[in-house]
């Protein structure tokens, strides 16, 4: 081959290659420039997204999305714009309520394409947010932070409507359920008030806000709510049952706020070491019980110190309570000026207690009460929530702490219980140190314990009153919470009274089931178990692996179970009257039954004539498609291997109490009330005036 051509084919795979590499680079060129002019364009619509309004946010800016992603965007973008449009043109630079620059915008593309997918949208704030948002009130930055580290983020709605009236130095009365916030109703706008003013706080100064409450455990309370919201002003609590030295030095030193009850402050009016006659607010807190109980007299002595008789001078007046009847208003009248705000956040037709507790009524004769408040407290509750067990007596309250079938520590609080150790009892509650308090009507008034989980009331209280301050004990400051209340058969008319007057419905409930003890024991006991250190653990591997070869794992683990939640005895008890001993069965009927006695044949039919010994307290269940009753538990084995549901009839254990139809009392009993000796149904028998306990009867509840 002529040495031409060869020189031509060795040249040809260099040229093709330098060809290539021409191409290549032009490609790169060209996408340098492309990529160039793209961010060029892109910087030139950001900078003009930034003059026009709410043309972009910082997540349009993101690369493109999934279709669905996208429509989900738009969607939420399109809700916050409709809820908020007054923010729509803050929203090209604001996300979360946090202002973005370009820089931030450009650098969180990432985390804002997580944010379509993995986050929620922004959580809009309540009505009520809305409204108690510190910034709508002259509320002063240092107070706010105070406000805020006892965990109030707002203010609540009595809070809200009271504070500006207040403020102003309007008389108020204010009426709202408890476990609203009250006492910082007029905590927050006296203390704004006063710190406002530029007098120099001399030693020895006279109180300029007076406070009386009805009960010591309360003003202890109110003192420490104003503690707890300024550094400024000097606080002092005066209160029978504690030395007077203390509170004369107090006196010397200057006083800006005063809290007590009537009786220790009247102590102080009388031997001329306090002086009132510059106070300028006075609070009259739980105002109704404290002028029920006694202390009008020595109210109005208080307060003649500070009023004039029909003078526009006089101080300003603040009444506070969840229960205002009418003559509180015809008391209050005698103290405040003509023209005065009337506040009430409850109304006459609502409900009066708190919208947050559950109200719940068990049946259960006194004799069987403790034993059955220990199981209640166990489900309810159990060993690590808080309870509080409201009794008539202090008689019952010291026996009811003192009984073994409460599992859980318990103390009682009442008005024999020395002062010091009333105060030490009620910050160990507070604090944890036992979960159970038993407490008379000392307890009841405005007492704010955190996390109390239930309230139990051993019996319906005499007035009605009393029970919407018990049951507020539980369900405060926004939480949920549940009361029980125990009452026997002869006490019903009482507990209807209590529903119509609050404004409730009581859930009739039976008493927890051995299935749900067991449950929540071995909760309990599996917590106690995680609680453990594993420290400890080592010195118990030898006898536990002892254990295990001897009873094997599962029986071993589950004795001890047992033996720490104490539930080693579990006693079946009553749905419908909480009696020991018995088992509630339910009979259902695929027909409706228009008397008991159908139901009655329905049982003999299988179980023979005997089964009328055994069978009580029979009800028909709501609709009267089928019955309930009690059996005995030693009868129950019995039954079931002698019973054969059929179509018509099926018989079974009651889990939980059914809704029974509301009948006349006697009406499980095939006999009708009688009165002044006059029977309805049949021929007259002395002995049924004492089957029921001996209860009164009337004659509109029989006929």
């Amino acid at each position: 081959m002529p040495a031409a051509a060869l020189l031509a084919a060795d040249s040809e795979p260099e040229t093709a290659l330098e060809g290539e590499a021409a191409r290549a680079g032009r490609r790169r060129k060209h996408k340098v420039k492309k990529e160039k002019k793209s961010k060029r364009r892109n910087k030139s619509k950001e900078l003009k997204s930034q003059t026009e309004e709410n043309e972009l946010s910082e997540d349009d800016l993101e690369p493109p999305k999934p279709k669905k992603k996208k429509k989900v965007k738009e969607k939420v973008d399109l809700e916050i714009e409709e809820n908020n449009p007054e923010d729509k043109v803050k929203s090209s630079s604001m996300s979360n309520g946090v202002v973005h620059s370009k820089a931030q915008c450009n650098s969180s593309e990432a985390s804002s394409a997580e944010y379509d997918s993995d986050q929620e949208p922004v959580k809009q704030l309540t009505e009520e947010e809305r409204e108690g948002a510190f910034s709508n009130f002259s509320i002063s930055k240092e107070t706010t932070e105070l406000l805020r580290a006892r965990g109030v983020k707002y203010l609540f709605s009595v809070q809200a409507k009271t504070f500006q009236p207040i403020y102003d130095g309007k008389d108020v009365i204010a009426q709202a359920r408890t476990g609203t916030g009250k006492t910082f109703s007029f905590a927050v706008p006296l203390i704004e008030k006063l710190q406002g003013d530029t007098l120099e706080r001399k030693r020895g100064r006279t109180p300029k806000v007076l406070v009386l409450t009805p009960t010591r455990e309360l003003a202890i309370q109110v003192a420490r709510d104003f503690k707890d919201v300024t550094k400024k002003l000097t606080v002092a609590c005066f209160y029978g049952g504690t030395p007077y030295n203390g509170q004369i030095e107090h006196i010397k030193n200057g006083i800006d706020i005063l809290a007590g009850t009537p009786g220790r402050i009247k102590d102080h009016l009388q031997n001329g070491k306090l002086d009132l006659s510059n106070v300028k607010h006075v609070v009259l807190d739980e105002v109704d019980q404290m002028l029920d109980m006694g202390f009008a007299e020595q109210v109005e002595e208080i307060l003649a110190f500070a009023y004039k008789k029909d003078s526009e001078d006089n101080p300003q007046t603040l009444l506070f309570s969840a229960t205002c009847p009418h003559w509180v208003y015809d008391v209050a009248k005698k103290y405040m000026k003509s023209r005065y705000e009337q506040i009430d956040l409850i109304g006459k037709k609502t409900q009066k207690t708190a919208m947050t507790v559950e109200h719940l009524a068990i049946e259960c004769h006194w004799s069987q009460r403790a034993a059955v408040i220990g199981d209640v407290i166990q489900v309810y509750s159990g060993s690590h929530g808080r309870t509080i067990i409201f009794c008539e007596t202090k008689k019952d309250a010291n026996e009811l702490a003192l009984n073994a079938s409460i599992k859980q520590d318990a103390q009682s609080l009442h008005g024999d219980i020395p002062q010091k150790q009333r105060e030490i009892t009620l910050k160990g509650f507070r604090n944890g140190a036992f979960e159970v308090l038993v407490a008379t009507n000392v307890a009841a008034r405005g007492l704010d314990i955190p996390e109390v989980d239930l309230v139990i009331q051993s019996s319906p209280p005499k007035d009605v009153d009393s029970y919407i301050h018990r049951s507020g004990r539980t369900g405060r400051a926004g939480r949920t919470g549940m009361c029980i209340c125990f009452y026997q058969r002869k006490e019903e008319d009482q507990l209807r009274h209590v529903e119509q007057k609050a404004g409730i419905t009581f859930k009739r409930v039976g008493v927890p089931t051995a299935t749900d003890i067991i449950k929540a024991s071995s909760k309990d006991a599996i917590r106690f178990l995680d609680s453990v250190p594993p420290s400890a653990i080592d010195y118990f591997k030898q006898s536990a692996q002892r254990l295990i070869e001897e009873k094997g794992a599962v029986e071993a683990l589950a004795a001890a179970l047992a033996h720490i939640s104490g539930a080693t005895s579990i006693e079946q008890r009553s749905l419908l009257n909480s009696d020991a001993g018995y088992v509630t069965m339910t009979l259902q009927c695929s027909v409706e039954m228009h008397n008991l006695g159908y139901a009655w044949r329905g049982l003999k039919e299988q179980l023979g004539d005997e089964i009328d010994n055994k069978v009580i307290r029979m009800r028909f269940l709501k609709g009267k498609m089928g019955v309930c009753f009690d059996v005995p538990t030693a009868e129950l084995n019995r039954i079931q291997e002698q019973w054969q549901d059929s179509r018509r009839w099926q018989l079974s254990i009651a889990t939980e109490l059914p809704e029974l139809e509301e009948t006349p009392r006697e009406a499980g009993r095939g006999f009708s009330n009688f009165r002044n000796g006059r029977q309805g149904g049949g021929g007259f028998n002395k002995n049924n005036r004492f089957k029921n306990g001996g209860q009164k009867r009337s004659f509109h509840r029989a006929f």
